[in-house]
């Protein structure tokens, strides 16, 4: 399979500047892929681009990983409706320093090279960057961006010279890395296609040579229509410490089924003939989520360990019910005590004090409403008594659960 087959069978292709995509199946391209350390990790819609660029480089084109140091100090405003508040030189640093390692993590044994324009910025002058750069960019171009308009209008908060002269920034990057390395194309997400198009614009101007970009689209949620990789706390980031990896694992086993089959193909590198089996099992039977445990196994794996996505499985197991908690192991029950409150007590008390405890309830008069209504489970089963049973306590735990989301359970251990 060609590399523009690839890109379309698993929905990488959108705008390009290519007039025939087959030219990517020819001789090797150098192209880089850019990241501002806005962040000190990155995203799962960052982690899809990046998916994107192992393609590129399993079918021979060589790949620039740039982490924005110059960028980072000016912050990307596309999109932005408020100017960004500006971050120091040492949280930028620190913030490229685990942008690269996990630049390095996802790239596993495929060759690339590290760049951050930092670099070339950093003993750049003014009057080299206006007479170099500015002098070659037309007003009228940048007036014309989107987020230029609305920033403007009547009713915008108004736009700095730094964040107006971003995509200029942005711009040089690729002619620095076309002069200096042979790089002739920028792979992006949607909405960087603007800023990217810059750069393409200005090597024709100042070297007259052709330069391409090729953009991915944002990857939407079929269900929702809201933009794929936001959970009920926020982005669902690649860093351990921001979402563990159980948050991450049930991420993967709680998305949408119509989507499951998109993501199967861009997350991970299984086969189409692969990826149809699984989505021909997950037909035949959807309660299994066959589909969304092969994507949750493939993507856990990929960003934090086989061994992290096995503990993550396992932790998810337990708390739906599907393994009971007599089997649990030292580590799979601290890991289970990161993700839902722990409550130690030396004398079985009531179920209302525990759901307060834990803080399913606010308050005893709402747990006995919840136990009323049938919302409070033991152990998965539905219970209205305010005591436990006396044999929930055989193994010396149970696992209290307020509704069906996950994250509203506790683990009660006598001690």
């Amino acid at each position: 399979m060609t590399l523009s087959e690839e890109l379309t069978l698993r929905g990488f292709t959108n705008q390009t500047t290519y007039k025939d995509i087959t030219a990517l199946d020819g001789e090797p391209i150098s192209f880089y892929l850019g990241v501002d350390p806005s962040a000190d990790s990155m995203t799962i819609g960052n982690l899809a681009i990046v998916m994107m660029v192992r393609h590129f480089i399993n079918h021979g084109h060589n790949a620039f990983m740039l982490v924005g140091g110059a960028t980072g100090l000016i912050g990307d405003p596309d999109g932005k409706s408020q100017e960004r508040e500006l971050q120091s030189l040492e949280t930028i640093a620190h913030n490229k320093q685990a942008i690269a390692a996990q630049y390095t993590t996802l790239l596993g044994a495929n060759s690339f090279t590290m760049v951050d324009n930092y670099d070339w910025f950093k003993n750049m002058h003014y009057l080299d960057f206006l007479r170099d750069v500015g002098k070659h960019v037309p007003m009228r171009s940048m007036l014309g961006r989107d987020f230029v308009s609305s920033r403007l209008g009547e009713d915008g908060a108004g736009i700095s010279y730094a964040e107006f002269s971003y995509s200029l920034i942005q711009g040089y990057d690729f002619l620095h890395l076309h002069r200096e390395h042979g790089v002739s194309l920028q792979v992006c997400g949607a909405d960087q296609w603007g800023n990217s198009i810059a750069g393409v614009d200005l090597i024709r101007r100042v070297t007259g040579a052709a330069a391409h970009i090729w953009s991915a689209p944002l990857i939407v949620n079929k269900t929702t229509g809201v933009k794929f990789g936001k959970s009920e706390a926020g982005a669902v980031w690649l860093d351990p410490a921001k979402t563990s990896p159980t948050q991450f694992y049930q991420f993967w086993i709680n998305c949408d089924d119509a989507g499951v089959a998109d993501y199967l193909k861009i997350y991970t590198l299984l086969t189409k003939e692969e990826i149809d089996g699984i989505v021909s099992e997950q037909q035949a039977n959807p309660a299994a989520r066959v589909a969304q445990k092969r994507l949750a196994a493939a993507v856990t794996s990929l960003v934090h360990g086989p061994a992290n996505a096995e503990l993550a499985a396992a932790v998810t197991d337990y708390l739906t019910g599907a393994t009971p908690l007599d089997t649990i192991s030292d580590s799979q029950l601290e890991a289970l005590k990161n993700e839902i409150p722990y409550i130690p007590q030396t004398v079985q008390t009531p179920i209302l004090e525990s759901l307060v405890a834990s803080g399913l309830a606010s308050s005893v008069s709402e747990g006995r409403r919840l136990l009323t209504g049938n919302a409070i489970s033991v152990n998965g089963q539905k219970v209205t008594e305010t005591s436990y049973a006396e044999a929930g306590f055989q193994t010396g735990r149970v696992l209290l659960r307020r509704g069906k989301a996950f994250k509203d359970s506790a683990i009660v251990e006598l001690r």
